[in-house]
This record gives C-alpha cells, structure tokens and sequence, in this order.
C-alpha cells in the first residue's frame, strides 16, 4: 500500500523524491507517531509534500489510497489495517461507546458486518439502523450518527463521530490550476526570496548566546540582526484604460508584493513606459517621477516587474508622440530597452490569457524588446515561472 502511495502522488505530479519516501518509512519504522490514520496524514504530509501548491494533489492521492471508498466494491476490498481503526477509538470515542462496541463484538465483528451488508445491499439507502446509507443511525454510512460509526464517502462532517473520516480536502484553493487570490500569489512570490542579516542587531542570537557565556563563564547575551528577505523589487503597474478590467487581480498582487519583499519600489505608467512614472493616481498630471531619476535612483541589483496586457496601438511603442495622453519626445521603445540594459533581472506579467498575445501586435513588439521568454502570464503557474527568472 505504501509504495502505491508513492507511485500514485508521482503519477499525480507531486514531486515526491525517493529520498522523501524512504524518510517516511523510516519514521515509521522508528514509531515517530502513534497508528493512526490522522497522524500518518499529517507525517507523510509533511515529509512529502514541499510546496503548498499541491497539497490538494496530495490530499486527493491520499483518499484514494488510504481512506477515499467511492463505491461498495472498493470498500469491500479496501486495504485499512485493523490496528489503525482501533487505534482511532483513543481519540473518537468515549469509555462508554467503545464499551458498547465490544459487548456487539469488538472491531473484527464490526468490520465483518460491513463486509457482509456490502454483500447484501443491492442499492442506495437512506435513514435507518442497519443498510449502508445516509442520515441514519446505521454503524456504516454518511451523514448520521452512531458512535461505533464508518463513515463511507460524502463531502460533510455529519456528527463529526465516525471512527473515520474518508472524503476531507481542505486546499483546494491552493492548488494551482485555480484563480489566483491574494494567498496564492505569496505562495508564489516565495519563490523570490534571498535572505540576508541587516540592519541594527535586536534578534537573540541563541547559539551565540550559549557558546560565549560558556567561553566567558557568565551569562553573556549575544543579538544579530533580523533574518529578512533581501530581495528588492522595482514594480511597474499599468494604470487605466484597457487595465481596468484587471484592477481587482492588480490589486492581489500588490497586496501580496507588499508583504512578501520588504524592499519594494512602485510606480504606475499607462500602457507603455515613457520619460515619467507616478505614485499616487490622483495626482499623476501634478506629481511625476522622471524615469530618468528612477534609473539613477534604483541600482541594477533591483529585480524589475512590469503589470500591463500590453495591449495598445504599436505605434505608442515604436514612435515618438505615439502616446494618447501627452506628446512624448521618444518612443515608448527606447524606455523598455534602457531598462533592460540597466537592470539584467526583467519580467512582464500580463493578465491576457496566453492565446490571445500571438494575435496582438503590440504585445509581440513588447516581447521582442524585453526578451521573448520574459514575459509570463499573470497566473499561478506564470508567477512560478517569472519568479525563477527573477532568481537566476
């Protein structure tokens, strides 16, 4: 059953090394945890599982290996160690419902019973005390009560009192073929982290603490500075127009960027990068960074990020006065090429589908600018992607 578990998250996509499993096994060699199905979640979670991304993968292969019965024929066949369930009762049960268990018989009678009315039964039933269904007081079934119960599938907690629980998945959002959301854009800017000390020393520093006041005789207290992440970023958001449809998404990313890399940059420009930037959207006509200082200001160690569906006429690209806001001196062009000769860490995330940049020039003309493969869909698996550009 183990090493099907191991084949099945494989086969899943879960990359799960052969290291990682062998690990799992030793420990439960070793008894690291008592024989319950719960706690060998949470272990083979944790030993197995790297990224959150696929935690919901992984909760998936578990219940089909270990507890996901979708029909009598596999319950009947079912391979579920009896010293696991017992173990169950420890934490499910009372004194007094394992009590009325074995005076029905004890564990074997209880499992043999399933057994025999899976046989037996020949179609759905609902309510009751003795067929497998739902809503009733049957020891097998979904959705009712009885202290001796097993639950077979179903999506609820019922009573919350079934000896076990065989259908939970608690990350599907983490999964990432979903919509992103403000969560699952950290977990993906987590990609880009590099940690560095800085700064004034207020951390206590444990090891050090130890190894001097054992060097000195007394207790000598021993700070560094906080671990953080050293990663700076410089975010460019398209603003306006065609981008409003997107504002919401923008808005997630933002939030997320803002938490994930203490040193961020931001500034907004509208569909194409021209000689001034802004801050604040209110005051874009009034207050306005010229791009030139922000060259000069932010060194090339900044990782740069562009937010925009660069989707716009080519000509705001390629030609001078080609904005529709204001007459600009040069081409849109020249900008994006002078920030890929400054700063060698670029990417473009755009929240146009894939499918649709092959029909759009301008998106085409952006690309070939800032490098064909630097520009990533504004998804989960495109952030996972610009990410590990970022970090080369």
């Amino acid at each position: 059953m183990f090493q099907r578990f191991f084949t099945e998250l494989r086969a899943a996509r879960v990359p799960v090394s052969l290291k990682e499993y062998l690990t799992l096994v030793e420990a439960l060699d070793k008894d690291a945890i008592p024989p319950s199905v719960q706690d060998f979640y949470y272990l083979s979670r944790t030993a197995l599982v790297k990224d959150e991304r696929h935690l919901d993968k992984f909760d998936r292969v578990f219940g089909q290996v270990f507890k996901g019965i979708e029909s009598t024929d596999e319950a009947v066949n079912a391979e579920i160690p009896a010293e696991w369930l017992r173990a169950l009762t420890e934490k499910f049960l009372t004194d007094e419902e394992k009590a009325q268990i074995e005076s029905l018989g004890g564990w074997d009678k209880l499992m043999e019973t399933l057994k025999e009315r899976l046989e037996e039964q020949q179609k759905r039933h609902e309510g009751g005390n003795k067929w497998i269904g739902t809503g009733g007081t049957s020891p097998f079934g979904n959705g009712g009560y009885n202290p001796e119960g097993v639950r077979i599938g179903g999506e609820g907690k019922g009573q919350g009192r079934a000896v076990k629980v065989w259908d939970k998945r608690e990350y599907k959002n983490l999964d990432d073929s979903v919509e992103l959301g403000v969560r699952n854009i950290k977990v993906a800017l987590r990609r880009l982290r590099k940690f560095a000390r800085t700064g004034a020393a207020d951390e206590l520093d444990l090891d050090g603490t130890i190894k001097k006041s054992a060097r000195e005789g007394y207790l000598d207290l021993v700070l560094r500075p906080e671990r953080r992440n050293a990663v700076k970023v410089l975010l460019l958001l398209d603003i306006g127009g065609s981008m409003d449809s997107h504002i919401k998404l923008c808005e997630e990313l933002f939030s997320a960027a803002r938490t994930e890399f203490k040193s961020l940059e931001f500034f907004y420009f509208h569909n194409c990068l021209y000689e001034a930037v802004w801050k604040d959207n209110r005051r874009r006509h009034d207050e306005k960074t010229l791009t030139w200082d922000m060259l000069h200001k932010y060194p090339s160690d900044y990782r740069v990020v562009f937010v925009g569906d660069a989707t716009m006429s080519p000509y705001e690209i390629t030609y001078p006065g080609g904005s529709v806001e204001h007459w600009n001196e040069e081409p849109g062009a020249l900008w994006l090429q002078r920030i890929a000769q400054v700063y060698e860490r670029v990417v473009w995330l755009n929240p146009t589908p894939r499918a649709h940049w092959d029909h759009t020039p301008s998106i085409q003309v952006i690309r070939e600018i800032i490098g064909e493969n630097r520009m990533f869909p504004l998804t989960i698996e495109g952030l996972d992607g610009a990410m590990r550009e970022l970090s080369r």
